[in-house]
């Protein structure tokens, strides 16, 4: 062992970057900032060729008057397919008489609507073409708090913003224009405004993880997006029949981590449930004993990892029709008879 040698490589004084003595060596931040720029241009060059325009006109009669006039708004989307299909808020394209998009590379094109759900906010629109250039889908359920994700839009008319931040929550609940609670939903700081709705949040290894969709004035970094998750499932219903069928059991919930010792006495498929928040008053919930605290791990014997589980396995369960779930209820593994109702309830 070579005491002096050891002790020069440890010592805070010693110079291992190889620049010559007495040169100023480069500073850590200017290379955390380039790796955080690639990170957000790479992101960005993998993306902004799919991010569209939206332009929506709207026929519309005022009061006291024969005549309709138009209306004119918009937003953003993105091409999620290269046939021409789009990913967007349903609040930017709902009732829209007349639907103009226009690319990153310039060019219009005539959409049409596929499938509305104001309940999620999300609606699927299509122009016609081969070869577009699509986005790739992540998971939003592998985000954590504190990962950097980029917003990419059209706010006020400026084509392809780019805004960058972080995660800053998970599991939001936000309600949605038509009344209903959209569950699972990202909190972020990058900035949103008037013509983001719709466009992708993207993490930084270029797959899109969310729909941005709402921002709350005038809080600063208060942004919200839809997670991708929830937009596959309701794109590929919108897809198969134009609308989102929902049985409505009345629960406010989150997706929670299940203690692993839990997980290993019971073997549950999954590490993650769904925690009961509310069980409103007279709801079907409340009428199959389900209260606050308790975790719902399955649905007529299908795990629920999620939020976005358990909405797709109630959406396949049919309103008036018993149906099983398994919950946690401390350290007690329980099943409860539920039949949802036939209607979903909107306030």
């Amino acid at each position: 062992m070579n005491l002096e040698t050891d002790f020069l490589l440890a010592s805070p004084l010693a110079d291992t970057s190889g620049a010559p003595a007495g040169a100023n060596p480069v500073p850590n931040d200017s290379l955390l900032l380039d790796a955080y720029s690639r990170a957000v241009t790479g992101a960005v060059d993998k993306v902004g060729p799919s991010v569209v325009n939206i332009e929506v006109h709207q026929s519309v009669r005022p009061r006291h008057r024969d005549e309709s006039e138009e209306r004119r708004g918009g937003g953003s989307g993105f091409l999620f397919t290269p046939d021409g299909l789009i990913l967007t808020n349903s609040h930017v394209v709902h009732d829209a008489s007349r639907i103009e998009v226009t690319g990153a590379d310039g060019r219009r094109f005539p959409a049409r609507t596929i499938g509305d759900d104001p309940g999620s906010d999300l609606a699927v629109i299509q122009i016609d073409g081969s070869g577009l250039p699509a986005v790739s889908l992540g998971d939003s359920q592998a985000l954590r708090v504190g990962q950097l994700v980029i917003a990419i839009g059209n706010p006020y008319g400026f084509q392809s913003t780019v805004t960058a931040g972080v995660v800053s929550a998970l599991g939001r609940s936000l309600r949605s224009y038509s009344g209903r609670l959209i569950e699972d939903v990202i909190q972020t700081d990058a900035s949103l405004n008037p013509g983001n709705s719709g466009g992708p949040l993207v993490a930084s290894d270029g797959r899109v993880v969310g729909v941005n969709t709402a921002t709350i004035l005038p809080a600063q970094g208060l942004c919200f997006a839809i997670g991708i998750n929830t937009a596959k499932f309701v794109a590929s219903r919108l897809l198969r029949d134009g609308r989102i069928r929902r049985s409505y059991i009345g629960v406010s919930a989150q997706t929670v981590p299940i203690h692993r010792r839990l997980v290993r006495y019971y073997d549950l498929p999954r590490e993650t449930g769904v925690v009961v928040m509310v069980a409103e008053p007279g709801s079907p919930a409340q009428k199959a004993g389900l209260r606050e605290g308790d975790v719902v791990v399955a649905l007529e014997g299908q795990p629920v990892a999620g939020v976005d589980d358990f909405l797709r396995v109630l959406s396949d369960v049919p309103a008036g029709v018993r149906a099983e779930l398994t919950v946690l209820r401390g350290t007690e593994k329980l099943t409860l008879a539920i039949v949802p109702d036939e209607r979903e309830r909107t306030n």
